[in-house]
């Protein structure tokens, strides 16, 4: 049997150019405020659960060596294509809690709404052992959906809603994944013994947006491409509805989209 690992890896699978294409990129409040508690430019910089690189990519001129970290052949992939010719940037295949690099060897370990398919028991183990003494940890998540359009997000809302009953009662999807509440971020790494101190910072970016990239954000959620790739056709059919309910709120004009961030950081 796969193990969850394995399971939350595969759930990202098929769609890569679909997520790359629609995600935010690191915001740079992120990046301002991790490097003001760092205090100094990173020697090394680990982004964990890197995906397509969107995030990693963002630290090439800020620090000396930039290490990816992703399970995903199909993400990796990716990855390694948008940052060719960056040399400060490598990436590895691991996972969170078995990444291969050194003890206390990294300034900063970052994760890019990628922290809650994470193990928090092995996983935080895992970045203490290799973060530095004064290292930074930082996991980051936007809140779904982001604002924009309040019929939009309404109809966002009712889908997933629906979705995730769904996957909880389908036999074909039961079982297939596991997530760990994000709420919770917070309280273990308080709870970890591991760090000296922690807290929460809440910031937004702003961007463009359009009917087509605030569908593109629906489909690149794992939940929703997993029930797809499954061929429950309730899901298509729900989908279906949802699509009709945003093209028609918003048309075809572009308009700002304000995605909310909550950022959890932590000092060893």
């Amino acid at each position: 049997m796969m193990d969850k690992a394995h399971q939350n890896a595969n759930r990202f699978s098929n769609f890569a150019g679909l997520y790359d294409r629609v995600r935010p990129a690191l915001p740079p409040d992120a990046r301002a405020i991790l490097l003001q508690y760092l205090g100094h430019r990173p020697t090394t910089l680990v982004d964990i659960g890197c995906g397509t690189g969107l995030s990693t990519a963002a630290w090439a001129d800020y620090a000396d060596a930039v290490v990816g970290v992703e399970p995903s052949a199909d993400m990796l992939a990716r990855a390694r294509a948008r940052t060719a010719g960056q040399p400060s940037i490598r990436f590895v295949q691991a996972y969170s809690d078995a990444t291969g690099l050194p003890d206390e060897s990294v300034d900063l370990v970052t994760c890019s709404q990628s922290f809650h398919w994470m193990n928090p028991e092995k996983t935080i183990p895992e970045i203490a052992r290799i973060l530095k003494t004064d290292g930074v940890f930082a996991a980051f998540d936007c809140d779904w959906p982001p604002v924009c359009n309040w019929k939009a997000e309404q109809a966002y809302e009712k889908l997933f809603f629906f979705l995730h009953r769904m996957q909880a009662e389908n036999p074909k999807t039961q079982g297939h994944y596991t997530h760990w509440d994000k709420s919770k971020h917070l309280e273990n790494l308080q709870n970890s013994g591991t760090f000296r101190y922690a807290r929460e910072v809440l910031f937004s970016q702003t961007e463009e947006t359009d009917a087509e990239r605030f569908l593109g954000l629906a489909l690149s959620q794992g939940d929703l491409q997993h029930l797809l790739e499954t061929g429950v056709e309730e899901a298509r059919t729900l989908y279906t509805a949802f699509e009709e309910k945003v093209r028609t709120a918003m048309g075809k004009k572009r308009v700002a989209i304000r995605f909310c961030y909550r950022m959890r950081l932590a000092v060893k």
